[in-house]
């Protein structure tokens, strides 16, 4: 409760019947052009994956995934995903995926440990995305191309709604701006990172932030980043100004995945070398996985910032505090 923000005189522009609509209107746009402009394929993907499969996502390591056992299998633990980050790089394998070709799925996630506010839920729903690239592609001048091909489609997507809606106005701007964390700590070295995040995004209306994970010159990371799925070097977060909560607001992560050599150097600076005995890490040390790209986009959160809500509540069912539902009714805040 104490990060929930209450924009003052705050009304949403649709009904509950009219919010519905204009989801489908968001999220059906949106992702038929990310599929074209990426060449992606839209597959199936599992709710659940085997924990000794290495294929969940760790986040930050302190997550506790959901987790049960079936009537077939009582001694075998399976998880609730965290994202699909991993489980993507063998679909692409198994489904026989070429390079320059890509995929791209629902991704529906309970992570039970998030701190809830405006723009956390525990349930997480996001296109998750792969494509296959090739050894040369692995530097920070084709992540910044594809950065720009998903700002692009964010922005089209804008100007789609605001041809839709009259009270959508366009307030992203034409180009994205893109700055390192290091360049980050060195332009504002008295703040926290989500400072940073904040005055740059302000300053600029939507920044690409690259190279997360890894130590700054201060001893601390910028933010918490698993080792073993993005390349910490070659990874980015696409972040907007958005004025209806005065936040900064994040509304993609992707990365050039991890190779062997990288793979192996961040598992040992996140102390978890045991790790490389785990399927999908072995793998990847084998070479038996292709090199790829890939990322998660917020279904919720583009459908928040796009129709202009104060609460991602406004835009997906989930499950609210209490208290925190009765502060959303008395400001207008109307919770699915």
């Amino acid at each position: 409760m104490k990060n929930l923000i209450l924009p003052e005189d705050y009304k949403s522009e649709l009904d509950l019947h009219d919010t519905q609509l204009a989801i489908k209107t968001v999220k059906d746009f949106f992702q038929g052009m990310l599929a074209q402009r990426l060449n992606l394929t839209r597959v199936s993907a599992p709710l659940f994956v085997d924990k000794a499969s290495g294929l969940n996502d760790n986040l930050n390591g302190y997550e506790r995934p959901v987790a049960f056992d079936i009537k077939a299998e009582g001694d075998r633990e399976i998880e609730v995903v965290h994202s699909l980050a991993k489980w993507k790089r063998f679909a692409l394998k198994k489904y026989g995926f070429s390079h320059g070709e890509g995929i791209y799925t629902d991704m529906n996630a309970i992570r039970r440990d998030e701190d809830l506010d405006n723009i956390h839920s525990v349930f997480v729903d996001q296109w998750d995305w792969e494509k296959i690239i090739s050894k040369e592609e692995r530097n920070i001048d084709f992540l910044k191309e594809t950065v720009r091909t998903v700002y692009k489609c964010l922005r089209k997507t804008e100007q789609f709604m605001a041809i839709q809606y009259d009270y959508i106005d366009m307030i992203l701007p034409k180009d994205i701006y893109f700055i390192t964390t290091s360049e980050l700590a060195e332009l504002f070295p008295d703040n926290t990172p989500k400072e940073r995040e904040y005055y740059i995004a302000k300053a600029k209306g939507a920044v690409c932030i690259m190279q997360i994970g890894d130590k700054l010159e201060n001893g601390e990371p910028h933010d918490g980043r698993a080792p073993d799925y993005d390349d910490w070097s070659l990874n980015a977060d696409i972040v907007v100004y958005y004025p209806v909560t005065d936040i900064a607001l994040e509304l993609s992560s992707m990365g050039i995945r991890v190779d062997k050599d990288s793979l192996l150097s961040q598992l040992e600076k996140a102390d978890c070398m045991e790790r490389a005995s785990l399927p999908f890490h072995k793998a990847i040390i084998d070479g038996e996985l292709p090199l790829t790209i890939g990322g998660g986009i917020g279904q919720s959160r583009i459908c928040m910032f796009f129709l202009r809500k104060a609460h991602i509540g406004e835009v997906q069912s989930s499950i609210w505090p209490e208290e925190m539902l009765k502060e959303c009714e008395k400001a207008g805040i109307q919770i699915l």
